[in-house]
């Protein structure tokens, strides 16, 4: 299951996440989010734990925790909707539309 890891102070490192969530199971990635110039943590990142068992305990046992400062948020990931893809690519298919109908009204 891939787990949300959210509110994270600016000090937690992946090592820090990786022992934190291997005390309810086997973890098999740990990811922070940083930005692509400063490498500066984004204040999330996501956890991997194969054992879906598991992975609730750890949801349960450690949302709302608090880790270096602040309580971090711990909840299953969802993945991206539909409506992000919309939003980033769906311009083109509107103006592409809109186009059409303005050729025909130069036919007339």
């Amino acid at each position: 299951m891939n787990i949300f890891v959210g509110n994270l102070s600016n000090d937690v490192q992946e090592e820090d996440l990786m022992n934190l969530f291997s005390e309810f199971g086997q973890v098999k990635e740990v990811k922070i989010i940083r930005d692509m110039f400063t490498q500066q943590t984004k204040g999330f990142g996501f956890v991997e734990m194969p054992g879906l068992a598991d992975a609730q305990k750890a949801i349960n046992g450690l949302n709302t925790k608090e880790v270096k400062g602040k309580k971090i948020v711990v909840n299953e990931a969802r993945p991206k909707t539909d409506s992000r893809k919309r939003f980033n690519g769906g311009g083109g298919g509107r103006s592409g539309g809109s186009g059409g109908g303005q050729n025909n009204r130069r036919r007339y």
